[in-house]
């Protein structure tokens, strides 16, 4: 296993080209600045700064979308033999600079090394997984119907606005991307703002392995102005983006003068279903794993725990004494669990829950603190004594964060998971069948996993109802969205057409 010091003399290997040249825009295959300055970006391990980065204006925007405008033609027109063919040498890529980008998104974001040395792999997975189906994507059907014979084929949609977020942004904007890269659309990224160092490994990974300029795009800086100037630009015809709900109604508004396709995965608070006849070992397991992991900072941790009354005493206890003993540092250490949060300001949101938590009444059972000055850490933190009428129960807090609240039936169980705004994902511990079967049928939420923690399969649709989102990605469900689907009807012979006019 490699050490915390090797992975620090590794990272200063990779990050001292940002250190010293920063992060420029890409666009149309040149490096150029941003007509807005520059930013800085910040280290969440000690607040030391990375570089600059570009700050874009809707000036950069134009001139990103444009270019895609650009490549669009021939990308589009490019066999897919040969776009499948370029996808796998950019997954290739990916794996062969594995180690950098782990250790920059380590630094970049906070996220623990444990689980940020599996996020290059899994967008190499996504690069592979699409490149497979590139050949079948415009695929139609054969409707025949009395007079017609009738073929659907689906064509790109044309240029697209990549949003991603900042808590995973590698694995996230391949995600995105790699779908929208084999329907055949070109690609204006913004990355966010508080991590964009991998959003740059990826641009050149993918032009080094011979992406056309302009296809892929990147541009950095703020929402405010460049993600506004991305939803608005007429020549964007799609919005995918990972975020806030708040965020993602904002983005439906800015693009609803250009009539903008959007797809929105949001915010939750997803609970954690705990009956008294689950196998309490491995739902401790995954309640833990599925709140603290990746800093609690994804959208679908199951930040509310369920949990039947009479298994509560037994669950909790145990529950505390795990999460008292999770491992908090520095994220390059093999060893940490929980790293920093991304920034002050998150930070400082994260926290005020805990001020929260105490004045409804709850119990701070473990964590509730900070640690240490130098960089933005927090204790893994469990809230006790809860209902989920509190606003501990009820807003994303989007860390470490755990809610316990105790139920009595089934019934109960159900009005309470479905008792919020949000609806990404549900996880449900039972032995019982029937109630699973009973239980999901009724259950609020995109996605739900019975006796399991959340394992991405890329075939199924990911995407979440109510506040959590619009569409979905995944398999042929991201094509549905990357592509617009065309309808041809042949006649098979000399129907009758109505005649008007003939005397």
């Amino acid at each position: 296993m490699k050490s915390l010091n090797q992975n620090v003399k590794n990272l200063n290997g990779f990050i001292n080209r940002f250190n010293a040249g920063g992060i420029k825009n890409r666009i149309a295959g040149k490096d150029l600045g941003g007509s807005g300055g520059v930013f800085t970006t910040l280290s969440p391990v000690d607040k030391s700064k990375i570089c600059d980065v570009a700050l874009s204006t809707a000036v950069d925007i134009d001139k990103a979308a444009n270019a895609a405008h650009a490549a669009f033609e021939g990308w589009r027109d490019l066999k897919a033999t040969e776009r499948r063919k370029l996808m796998i040498r950019i997954a290739e890529a990916i794996e062969d600079r594995a180690e950098e980008i782990a250790l920059c998104e380590c630094w970049d974001t906070g996220q623990a090394y444990k689980f940020m040395s599996k996020a290059a792999l899994r967008g190499a997975e996504n690069f592979r997984y699409f490149a497979e189906q590139v050949i079948q994507a415009r695929d139609g059907k054969h409707l025949k119907s009395p007079t017609l014979m009738n073929i659907t084929s689906r064509v790109p949609i044309g240029p697209v606005g990549v949003i991603t977020p900042w808590n995973t942004p590698f694995m996230l904007s391949t995600w995105k991307i790699a779908p929208a890269l084999a329907a055949g659309c070109t690609v204006v990224h913004k990355p966010a703002e508080l991590s964009p160092v991998t959003a740059r490994l990826l641009v050149e990974i993918a032009e080094d392995s011979g992406l056309p300029p302009g296809v892929l795009n990147s541009v950095n800086g703020f929402g405010e102005e460049a993600g506004k100037a991305l939803c608005e630009h007429p020549k964007i015809k799609a919005i995918a983006f990972v975020g806030e709900s708040r965020t993602g109604s904002l983005i439906v508004k800015q693009g609803a003068d250009t009539l903008k396709r959007n797809h929105l995965e949001l915010g939750g608070k997803n609970p954690v279903i705990v009956f008294e006849d689950a196998d309490l070992e491995r739902a401790l397991d995954a309640v833990i794993f599925m709140i603290y992991s990746i800093n609690g900072e994804r959208c679908t941790s199951s930040s509310r725990l369920l949990v039947q009354n009479s298994i509560k005493d037994e669950f909790e206890a145990r529950l505390i004494e795990r999460v008292r003993s999770i491992r908090v540092g520095h994220p390059l250490d093999p060893t940490s669990e929980v790293g920093p949060l991304i920034s002050e300001d998150h930070l400082r949101k994260v926290t005020g829950y805990f001020d929260i938590a105490q004045s409804e009444g709850a119990t701070i059972s473990a964590g509730g603190a900070t640690l240490g000055d130098e960089g933005y850490f927090v204790q893994p933190t469990l809230f006790t004594d809860a209902n989920n009428r509190m606003r501990i129960a009820q807003e994303e807090i989007f860390g470490p964060v755990l809610t316990s609240i105790p139920f009595d039936t089934e019934e109960e169980a159900l009005q309470f998971a479905n008792n919020t705004d949000y609806g990404l994902t549900g996880y449900l511990w039972t032995s019982d069948l029937t109630r699973a079967l009973r239980f999901t049928d009724r259950l609020e939420a995109g996605m739900i996993w019975v006796n399991s923690e959340n394992i991405r399969h890329l075939p199924t649709p990911f995407g979440g109802v109510k506040a959590s989102g619009i569409g979905r990605d995944g398999g042929d469900w991201s094509f549905e969205f990357y592509m617009e689907q065309k309808h041809v009807g042949f006649a098979t012979g000399r129907h009758k057409i109505t005649k008007l006019g003939s005397m």
